[in-house]
């Protein structure tokens, strides 16, 4: 299949191109230096001339603090690049596939939020985000929306990354303890994805890697499977831990429309994050 994917020297976007290119696919890897996505004749000048049979829209401005005071920024970027993207794969019969996020709802409560839930962002970045979903539901007949969270891979900066470095810095790092949700890891993310753009199954998805933990015990097990037991973690709660955007609680993620549909769920966090520690050369335990 030929396959367009946008932010594709991102995070998600790297390891997602490796994976269709194994797969045989032909794909048509872009980034903000080859498309500015906000601009649409460039948009549907673009894709016409590409002719792909399906977009993977990775590319999105993920600043989650400084969206709060980059507003226009953050949605022409999220909301009107996205919906470039939504019009012209309308226009063209295109299989669109969008990456969103668990920040489109309001965090609070305890039971995992299921696809079709109510959306209520509660910060910037959520409302651009669930802004494109609702462009991407209204021109593309043919959508995948999948939202992910907690995302960490080799390609970008990420919070395993980050408490590494503290770890080293400093010896000593505190850590939220009562937002709780799942990490997922761009390598097995990019699996189901390649998966999922080849079939007809459309709608919206939750996709992270298994099990739940919160960003405290993502850190303790972070520097468990670094040995790196001596740095000390503290846990804080949100109100001890404040930052410009307001982050959600409850960011726990229903996966079981993957098991009806016939997709495989992605191995447990904590496995995840092994694979990761030797890829990136920080593996001891």
């Amino acid at each position: 299949m030929r396959i367009l994917v946008t932010g594709a020297k991102g995070q998600l976007g790297t390891d997602l191109v490796k994976e269709l290119n194994g797969r045989g696919h032909d794909v048509i890897a872009i980034d903000i230096k080859d498309l500015d996505i906000t601009r649409y004749a460039d948009v549907e000048k673009y894709i016409r001339a590409a002719k792909p049979e399906a977009v993977i829209h990775c590319a999105a401005y993920t600043a989650v603090d400084a969206a709060e005071d980059n507003i226009g920024a953050c949605m022409r970027v999220n909301c009107i690049g996205t919906g470039n993207i939504a019009k012209v794969c309308g226009d063209m019969n295109i299989r669109m596939l969008y990456l969103s996020t668990d920040y489109v709802f309001n965090g609070e409560g305890e039971r995992p939020w299921e696809p079709e839930d109510e959306a209520d962002p509660i910060n910037t970045y959520g409302m651009s985000k669930y802004e494109g979903e609702k462009v991407v539901k209204q021109d593309v007949l043919k959508y995948f929306i999948v939202r992910i969270s907690w995302v960490f891979g080799a390609g970008g900066s990420n919070f395993v990354k980050t408490m590494l470095k503290l770890g080293k810095s400093r010896g000593a790092v505190s850590v939220v303890s009562d937002q709780i949700g799942s990490p997922t890891y761009t390598p097995d993310l990019s699996v189901l994805l390649a998966d999922m753009i080849v079939t007809n199954k459309y709608g919206i998805y939750h996709a992270t890697n298994e099990g739940l933990c919160s960003w405290y015990e993502f850190a303790c097990e972070i520097f468990r499977q670094a040995g790196m037991d001596e740095v000390k973690v503290t846990p804080l709660t949100t109100e001890e831990y404040p930052v410009k955007a307001k982050r959600p609680k409850n960011s726990r993620m229903s996966k079981t429309k993957l098991d009806l549909k016939g997709f495989n769920r992605l191995p447990a966090w904590q496995d995840a994050l092994g694979r990761f520690l030797e890829e990136i050369g920080e593996k001891r335990a």
